[in-house]
């Protein structure tokens, strides 16, 4: 499914020409303009995988927030915008031919505060266990007597700590810990609950906090809610797992002008290839 079939951002010519009338030395920065146009990058056309590949500062993240932006992308965390931000945004354009309401931005901002989220949540669970464990030796060892029926409810907690060994008592007394799973594993998670069928996810470097087993499991789950979910991606990534994606499109934004390029004939990819190559002779089968 293809919900945004092209987006254009400004050229170099046209941001000089909107900075005629801009007294320059009242801003800092003048961010967004100057990223992508610097790489020559002013149309995408999608697919229903489009990847954004390229190292550090090759404008990637900025091309996922300005379409994001443009297309009122929902998301959780805040952006923050920079002065010029808005006026970038305007001055690009896009072409749908489905309406764009089930389109969301997915950035590793919400990923940190979802783990986050967990730890706090741990953190308060491991607090009241340590309450629960000194409360089953006072309540074991009490030598309480019954005497009303007001002293009902905690003659069965005195029961029930003597009837059950100290674990079996907290694991009763306690809500499941939510603690089952590592940052990797939670951070996967995530994206199998947030990523629903038939809609348009914006991922900014989804890859990050995952192991390449897990960042695995992740590229067939995107390829699989693109074959038959009726879901369109576009991917901000240099993982070698996610470029590998069936049908991606890629466009190398270390390139200038930016070049759609199959993933093996990519920097980090021939980086990588040319490492196992080395030791191949100790590779094991």
């Amino acid at each position: 499914m293809v919900y945004l079939n092209n987006f254009t951002f400004p050229s170099r010519d046209r941001e000089f020409h909107f900075f005629l009338d801009i007294k320059r030395t009242c801003y800092d920065s003048f961010y967004p303009f100057g990223i992508l146009s610097e790489h020559g990058f002013e149309r995408v056309d999608f697919e229903p995988i489009t990847i954004f590949y390229g190292g550090n500062g090759s404008g990637k993240t900025t091309a996922l927030n300005v379409i994001a932006e443009k297309i009122q992308a929902k998301r959780d965390s805040a952006y923050n915008k920079s002065n010029f931000f808005a006026d970038y945004v305007n001055m690009c354009s896009m072409e749908s031919e489905i309406s764009l309401t089930k389109a969301n931005i997915i950035t590793s901002d919400d990923v940190f505060d979802y783990l986050l989220n967990i730890r706090y949540i741990n953190d308060g669970v491991d607090r009241r266990r340590e309450e629960i464990f000194d409360e089953y030796l006072s309540l074991k060892y009490s030598e309480f007597q019954f005497k009303s029926i007001d002293d009902y409810e905690y003659l069965k907690r005195v029961n029930s700590s003597r009837s059950k060994t100290q674990s079996r008592f907290v694991r009763s007394e306690l809500m499941n810990n939510v603690r089952g799973y590592s940052n990797g594993e939670s951070a996967f998670k995530f994206f199998i609950e947030k990523i629903r069928g038939d809609g348009l996810y914006l991922l900014d470097e989804p890859e990050n906090s995952l192991s390449p087993k897990l960042q695995l499991k992740l590229k067939e789950f995107l390829e699989d809610l693109a074959r038959f979910s009726g879901c369109q991606f576009i991917i901000s990534t240099h993982s070698p797992f996610l470029l590998s994606m069936k049908g991606a499109k890629i466009y190398d934004l270390d390139e200038n002008p930016v070049d759609i390029k199959p993933w093996t004939e990519l920097e980090n990819i021939r980086i990588l290839y040319g490492l196992l190559k080395e030791f191949e002779d100790v590779m094991i089968d």
